[in-house]
């Protein structure tokens, strides 16, 4: 995809100086629970060889006209951070889509972990919500993406520590367990879904995947939650996505998981494209701004490597309370910015627990307001921002409507580009991270 603007095709451009339209169907839309998931699908789907664009909010005509051809899709959303009914107001727009696009597949993208709760960013009210707009839908939640150290065992999920640690089930990993707002405490992933309301899941494990192909249709026939699918290795999502495209060319399919589910689709949806060469991530255009309102160990590494930035620890509470401390910090981090410094503004200090005291999405949403801030007065070429939620809130505040891929930072990390009518933000490059995501110089890499 071209870092200058959305991908066009001869045939595009010929219609519009004609004023005509020109009827592309996408086969997939997908719905990114955060920002930070959203982008990582992104980047799968391009380096898949799909031609992808990310949507930031429900498009336009004229966007999607301005976006040409396209393969996928993408609607990126903060339905992980929701309560139930806050989830539902959001997901009601999703199907409408899909069909103004005609689209094959609604891919819900969640978190890699699973993290989520009855009450928090539930997958059964997703799907449930979706589903009921979406009758006749088979649905499939697919358990693992073994490109990022996650696997699903029998059921069991199972992630890696980092970016090169142990694997560890799910309910002893030492920051998954331990989430501030959804700890996993459960690793069968039919019983963790049983209690957002998928409590008659069934499973399709690796055994019965890698064997006949009957067994796997009569479970989608008739298991009225769906069927949950083990993820060992690639070639598992070989088998599924050549499975779920044929049940997608012929039922309305609703397919639940992280960004494999569209590694494993791409090669039915363009045969032959998979392979093809990206660009390397060219070097920053000038400061770097990073802000960091994750608490992962992961990502507190990543600011702790961080040498070629000057570091500014905000007070979180100020920063939710106080406009006016939110005002000054944009202007100390302005200043540094102007003088030529890579900045990286993180809301935990070092050994601090976390401001348990603060909503979180408060926090987040007042790092996105910082950032809108900033970027007011001192328009950047390229930004960054780490942690699922503070992600979500800080691009939302900006006045931007997609983003495109143009290369990868590290695995489950892409670098994008921003498409915005405002000229001083179109074409900024911005890399959103999920606090378990990353290799520990990722923030250097960005600089450099």
């Amino acid at each position: 995809m071209s870092t200058a603007g959305p991908p066009q095709d001869a045939q595009h451009r010929s219609a519009q100086r004609e004023g005509t339209s020109v009827n592309h169907r996408p086969a997939l839309l997908w719905y990114g629970d955060d920002f930070t998931g959203a982008t990582d699908t992104l980047g799968t789907a391009a380096r898949a060889g799909l031609r992808a664009l990310l949507f930031l909010r429900q498009p336009t005509d004229a966007q999607l006209a301005a976006a040409g051809p396209l393969d996928a899709v993408g609607l990126a959303g903060a339905a992980r951070s929701m309560a139930p009914e806050a989830m539902r107001a959001e997901l009601a727009p999703v199907v409408p889509l899909l069909r103004r696009l005609g689209a094959r597949v609604l891919h819900y993208k969640l978190c890699s972990t699973f993290d989520s709760a009855p009450q928090v960013g539930s997958i059964g009210v997703a799907l449930q919500t979706l589903r009921a707009a979406l009758p006749g839908a088979r649905t499939a939640i697919v358990g693992g993406q073994p490109d990022l150290g996650r696997y699903c065992v029998f059921g069991h999920l199972f992630a890696r520590a980092g970016s090169a640690g142990e694997v560890h089930r799910i309910d002893r990993h030492p920051t998954m367990a331990r989430h501030p707002v959804t700890p996993m405490g459960e690793a069968d992933l039919r019983r963790h879904l049983a209690l957002q309301g998928l409590d008659e899941l069934a499973l399709l494990p690796f055994t019965t995947l890698r064997g006949s192909q009957e067994a796997v249709h009569e479970l989608f026939d008739t298991a009225p939650d769906g069927v949950l699918f083990d993820v060992l290795d690639n070639s598992d999502l070989e088998r599924i996505g050549a499975l779920l495209w044929r049940e997608a060319e012929r039922v309305p399919l609703l397919v639940a998981g992280a960004s494999g589910v569209v590694q494993a689709l791409a090669p039915s949806i363009a045969p032959g494209r998979a392979g093809q060469a990206h660009p390397a991530m060219a070097p920053a255009r000038g400061p770097v701004l990073v802000l960091a309102g994750s608490l992962s160990p992961v990502t507190a590494e990543q600011v702790q490597a961080a040498t070629s930035y000057e570091k500014l620890w905000l007070d979180p509470q100020a920063l939710v309370a106080q406009p006016q401390a939110r005002s000054e910090a944009a202007q100390r981090i302005t200043a540094l910015l102007r003088a030529g410094r890579h900045v990286l503004a993180c809301t935990v200090a070092p050994g601090q627990a976390g401001p348990h005291a603060i909503d979180a999405r408060a926090l987040a949403m007042a790092g996105g307001a910082l950032l809108a801030e900033v970027l007011t007065t001192m328009p950047l070429a390229r930004v960054g921002v780490a942690g699922g939620d503070t992600s979500s809130h800080a691009v939302q505040a900006l006045d931007a409507w997609g983003l495109s891929y143009m290369a990868a930072v590290a695995p489950g990390v892409a670098l994008c580009r921003v498409h915005s009518d405002h000229p001083a933000l179109d074409g900024m490059e911005i890399a959103l991270k999920g606090g378990q995501m990353g290799t520990p110089d990722l923030f250097e890499r960005l600089a450099a």
